[in-house]
């Protein structure tokens, strides 16, 4: 049985005061919630985060890693210094930063590589935009950002992945993706990963990326692949995020 898991993506949200009173709110509930919870954070709150989250049981991440070791990469972080900072998770391939840094389906997995090589657990961002659905597109994009990421790790690194899809159609547009058409890619993407690994596709988490909120948590926790949430607005309020991590039967 997979646990479910909540990751709040604050995206650049936050300030040292904000900071405080939200996770304050998140540590007060966190006993209640029905899975893991983990909190994605800007690179400039990693240490401020990590201080308050200390023994709480609430995992650090971020939202972003280097594809490189170490070296001349002004402005980079490396997964050594996350991992510095105590995360466990860090975002990689997010549809922000595939539209508008450019990241390529092989960057994500060379990212992915430096995140597992470090003890970080890579949660990878997959989905396609609202033109590719249009177009019939969903299947094509989903087997070319999983196979360029399934062709550069091996089948014991794919069992250490959390995958999240993000129908972008579906992001801060007023339009929904059904229980019924996201679990439909789960599958899918499951599928694809017990090609590298039969162990993968029964034990990687698939998380919804697509606006979860607590009035549709609880119908699509409801579908049996999808594992949790990749959570980005509601995560800004300790008690819409809470109410997602108890929307499970």
């Amino acid at each position: 049985m997979r646990r479910k898991l909540f990751v709040g993506n604050w995206k650049m949200n936050g300030s040292l005061v904000a900071n405080g009173v939200l996770l304050k709110g998140v540590r007060a509930g966190a006993q209640e919630a029905r899975g893991e919870l983990a909190v994605c954070v800007p690179a400039c709150y990693l240490a401020q985060c990590s201080q308050i989250l200390s023994m709480s049981g609430i995992a650090l991440g971020a939202q972003d890693v280097s594809s490189h070791t170490v070296g001349a990469y002004t402005g980079e972080v490396s997964a050594r210094m996350l991992q510095d900072f105590g995360c466990r998770y860090v975002i990689i391939g997010h549809s922000e930063r595939r539209e508008y840094h450019g990241e390529t389906d092989e960057e994500v997995a060379q990212k992915a590589q430096r995140a597992l090589a470090a003890g970080l657990t890579p949660i990878i961002c997959v989905g396609e935009t609202l033109a590719e659905r249009e177009a019939s597109l969903t299947w094509d994009v989903i087997n070319r950002q999983i196979k360029a990421l399934l062709s550069l790790l091996e089948p014991a690194e794919v069992e250490g992945l959390v995958v999240a899809y993000e129908p972008v159609w579906a992001v801060g547009t007023g339009k929904n993706a059904t229980p019924e058409i996201a679990q439909e890619v789960h599958v899918a993407i499951r599928a694809l990963l017990a090609q590298k690994s039969a162990e993968a596709g029964k034990r990687v988490r698939i998380l919804y990326g697509g606006s979860m909120r607590p009035e549709n948590a609880l119908d699509l926790l409801q579908m049996p692949d999808i594992d949790g949430g990749l959570i980005g607005g509601a995560s800004l309020k300790a008690d819409d995020f809470l109410a997602i991590a108890k929307a499970v039967l």
